[in-house]
């Protein structure tokens, strides 16, 4: 049981990326009072879960009714990650995030007051994205029962946790780590996520055909 849920959150935590998503919401939240910085995070983590817990709990079915496998989309969400991944260990996906934030900031110039950053883009698609669906999906689909069901489930909550202090100390981690620290961090969980990426390909295909 603590293997598959020690399995489970290392997965779901490359993923969602929390350490990522920090910085993130610290430069979108930069102009806004601290208490909205607190309110706007809880409420980003907040829907982000029940967007999570959703396809978790439902996915399968969903899945179902559109008539596709899940070793179907055990290929196709390990394909996804794969790119995600080769995004983080290049970068790419931090210059993104870095030309989206400058965009929203220029909008909330041009406005009086701060704009709610909490639904998009941090519950979705930063936190709750297509990744982290399909990853989700994914990890639940493997469970066994409804008791490795709630372990599952239990290791997406402690990462929403994570999720929840991360952006509300965004501010501090980013003068205690630094840029590089964060470039470091961002490479390393690429490549874990890649080789992640790489089984749920190789899950899918074993499942598909039989081997």
């Amino acid at each position: 049981m603590l293997e598959l849920f020690v399995s489970a959150f290392i997965t779901l935590f490359v993923v969602i990326d929390p350490p990522g998503c920090a910085p993130i919401y610290a430069g979108l939240s930069a102009d806004a009072p601290p208490h909205q910085q607190r309110r706007m995070a809880v409420k980003a983590v907040l829907i982000a879960t029940l967007i999570l817990l959703g396809f978790a709990l439902f996915g399968k079915q969903l899945l179902g009714a559109l008539h596709i496998e899940l070793d179907s989309f055990r290929i196709a969400g390990g394909i996804m990650l794969f790119f995600i991944a080769i995004d983080m260990v290049f970068e790419k996906r931090t210059q993104r995030r870095e030309e989206r934030v400058e965009r929203l900031r220029a909008q909330h110039a041009q406005t009086a007051e701060i704009e709610d950053v909490s639904v998009f883009p941090m519950a979705m698609p930063m936190l709750a994205g297509p990744g982290a669906i399909a990853t989700v999906m994914l990890v639940v689909g493997k469970a066994q029962g409804h008791g490795e069901t709630l372990i599952v489930l239990a290791a997406l909550a402690a990462v929403m946790l994570l999720s929840l202090a991360a952006l509300l100390a965004a501010a501090p981690i980013i003068r205690l780590l630094g840029a590089s620290v964060e470039s470091a961090i961002t490479r390393l969980l690429g490549v874990l996520l890649a080789a992640l990426a790489a089984q749920y390909v190789i899950d899918g295909l074993r499942g598909a055909f039989g081997i």
